[in-house]
């Protein structure tokens, strides 16, 4: 029987999913299910979490990948943890070095956008401070897949072949590995076709076996410092060895009455606490109103502005995360929402490939887990033999030595991929996310509004049509968006595009617990792949 996985002529309706001892919600069914198999092995929502993500390195190489970057916000035993593992530019690099080499701007292919890995050091901290099964144990599902084998899922295989004509494009010895792996019979894998890299399971056993000690100090770090020598990286074995993901105490603030939580900067996760902190000024007594929308996109815009201004590695920040977080600086940003559409600073946020999931156990822990390549498959560098595609993060960095962001050796960029978490009166609510470079924290507004202010189900608040900004007073809103209201929002001078595809809005995941009875309760992305395990 023939047919085409990505025609879909009519719509259709997913429900909740409803579980007691345990659930994964992710982007690709397979590593929904590798992550549910940890939990009846015996594993926590942290091992659901580690597995799940690994696999999603192999059947979602598209998106993100063990060369890319992870932050993961914990709920274990009642208490709220945060993982950075974000990696920083080369410490050789610098914005001379940069401009050497003919760019006014950070390019976004080849070595110069490539910073450390935090994929596998993610991992390995995680399955060290809260695991209960061994990472290799873990990892096991994604080697088996990588080995022997998968038939590619049907958003995968889309963006995939949209990857393989932007390398075509890259010119260099460079990006051969990248066609060797991801192109082995000269083309992109067609969805349902089987696709495997040996290489990727040989790197993720070497990861399990050494908890990630081979990637940073050992036989893995020594290939991809020889790689980065012979093709004109800055990328460095002392660069890898000096590396460590970081625990942090993530953000909040009150949204209702329920404390929405976000990772600190170098993450953008402040940007969404701060339009929230802006719209909870305002009673919305309905979804789909003119001033609803309105409000929201000033909101949005005004934080982006402040975001993009201020947000970068920690060590560089020039205003306190506190002061942007302050009811006063909410007020006064609030001052400025008036009655038509203002124009923003110019910033132009650009699209990104990520894969979020989220995890919880019987015994209430819970997961909210990301991790990206950045840009699809990222850098289009490829270490040899390996599997490990290289992230294009430095990409974010400024070549004006004057910007918070500005480029320098060892400094963390801003980053896009934010999880977000819901606690009310100290207990969990749930880990929820939206990827999708900087739809991200717009989406987590959605989602939160939607869940809070508007009642709907964890599958509705994710499935309710989006709406995105782009740049000065462009907003792109998704298909199942109110014409009336599109209409009557450009009347404000909003600037109203309705793209085809949907891909740009973003991929999402929830899961809300029941304090009362411990049932889960998820939903799932219906503009991607994906797929809720239960248990």
């Amino acid at each position: 029987m023939k047919f085409n996985s990505n025609y879909n002529p009519y719509s259709s309706v997913r429900t909740v999913h409803y579980a007691q001892k345990g659930m994964v919600a992710t982007s690709q069914p397979l590593a929904a299910q590798a992550g549910l198999e940890m939990i009846k092995k015996g594993g926590n929502a942290v091992d659901a979490a580690i597995a799940a993500a690994a696999c999603l390195a192999v059947t979602e190489p598209t998106s993100n990948g063990i060369g890319g970057d992870a932050f993961a916000i914990v709920w274990m035993k009642g208490e709220i943890h945060g993982l950075n593992s974000s990696g920083v530019a080369p410490e050789s690099i610098s914005i001379d070095a940069v401009k050497a080499r003919g760019h006014d701007e950070m390019p976004k292919m080849g070595w110069l956008p490539v910073t450390v890995p935090g994929v596998p050091a993610a991992w390995a901290a995680l399955s060290q401070r809260f695991g209960a099964l061994d990472l290799a144990e873990c990892l096991a599902p994604a080697v088996e897949y990588a080995k022997n084998g998968h038939p590619i899922s049907p958003i995968v295989a889309k963006y995939w072949k949209i990857a393989y004509q932007a390398y075509k494009r890259q010119e260099g010895p460079e990006f051969a590995p990248w066609f060797d792996i991801f192109a082995p019979d000269g083309k992109a894998p067609e969805a349902g076709e089987i696709w495997s890299s040996v290489g990727h399971g040989q790197t993720l056993l070497e990861i399990g076996k050494t908890s990630a000690e081979s990637f940073y100090r050992g036989a893995l770090a020594d290939e991809i410092a020889a790689f980065s020598a012979k093709t004109g990286g800055f990328l460095t074995k002392a660069d890898l060895e000096e590396y460590q993901p970081t625990w942090v105490a993530p953000i909040s603030t009150n949204y209702r009455g329920y404390d929405v939580w976000e990772m600190p900067p170098n993450g953008q996760g402040l940007v969404a606490l701060m339009a929230l902190n802006v719209l909870k000024g305002y009673d919305f007594a309905e979804r789909d109103a003119i001033s609803t929308y309105h409000r929201q996109f000033e909101a949005m815009k005004l934080a982006f502005t402040v975001g993009k201004e201020f947000i970068t590695d920690p060590a560089h920040m020039q205003i306190p995360v506190e002061e942007l977080l302050s009811e006063k600086y909410a007020d006064l940003l609030r001052s400025r929402i008036g009655k038509t559409a203002m124009q923003p600073a110019p910033i132009a946020p650009n699209a990104g490939g990520t894969v979020y999931l989220a995890t919880a156990d019987g015994e209430g822990n819970m997961v909210s887990y990301i991790q990206s390549n950045y840009m699809g498959f990222g850098s289009g560098i490829v270490v040899p033999g390996t599997g490990i595609a290289l992230q294009n993060r430095g990409a974010d960095f400024s070549l004006n030595p004057a910007h918070a962001n500005a480029l320098a050796g060892g400094k963390r960029t801003y980053h896009t991929i934010i999880p977000g978490f819901v606690t009310k009166n100290g207990h969990a609510v749930g880990p929820f996310g939206v990827m999708g470079g900087y739809m991200q924290p717009q989406g987590h507004v959605q989602v939160v509004m939607n869940s809070i202010d508007f009642g709907l189900n964890p599958q509705m608040a994710l499935d309710a049509p989006r709406w995105q900004w782009i740049s000065d007073k462009m907003f792109h809103v998704e298909h199942g968006f109110p014409r009336h209201i599109a209409a009557e929002l450009a009347n404000l001078g909003h600037q109203i595009q309705m793209p085809l595809d949907s891909g740009g809005f973003g991929r999402g995941q929830i899961i809300w617990r029941n304090p009362d009875t411990g049932v889960l309760a998820g939903g799932t992305e219906s503009r991607c792949d994906g797929a809720i395990a239960a248990w």
